[in-house]
């Protein structure tokens, strides 16, 4: 047979006190938002004066970005498509800086050898 106990099966917290046990909630205020599917979410942030709402919230729904306008939500971001070194390279340099960069590196290569001919 176990040992008996009071308080089995009890949590912290748990008991008929409730709001005067753990003391007044802070004031809060709910701001709507919408996203651009829709959806509409409701968070609840303190009313504290260094408290800032924010402009946008992600949805909870579908992760697209939330504002408070219903009539004009945020635009979803758009998504680059993934690009690789040589592709950012070749957004910076043109093919004759690249061509004036292979030759000096290689003329650099066959000084460093002792070779001049090509």
């Amino acid at each position: 047979m176990a040992g008996g106990s009071a308080i089995r099966g009890s949590r912290v917290g748990a008991g008929p006190m409730g709001e005067a046990e753990r003391g007044e909630a802070a004031p809060r205020i709910r701001v709507t938002y919408w996203c651009a599917k829709g959806h509409e979410t409701s968070p609840s942030f303190a009313t504290e004066p260094e408290i800032v709402v924010p402009e946008t919230w992600d949805c909870p729904r579908c992760g697209l970005p939330a504002g408070q306008d219903r009539e004009a939500p945020p635009e979803p971001p758009r998504n680059e498509p993934y690009k690789t070194h040589l592709a950012y390279v070749k957004e910076r340099r043109t093919d004759a800086d690249g061509e004036a960069l292979l030759e000096e590196a290689l003329t650099a290569l066959r000084a460093r050898r002792g070779t001049t001919t090509r």
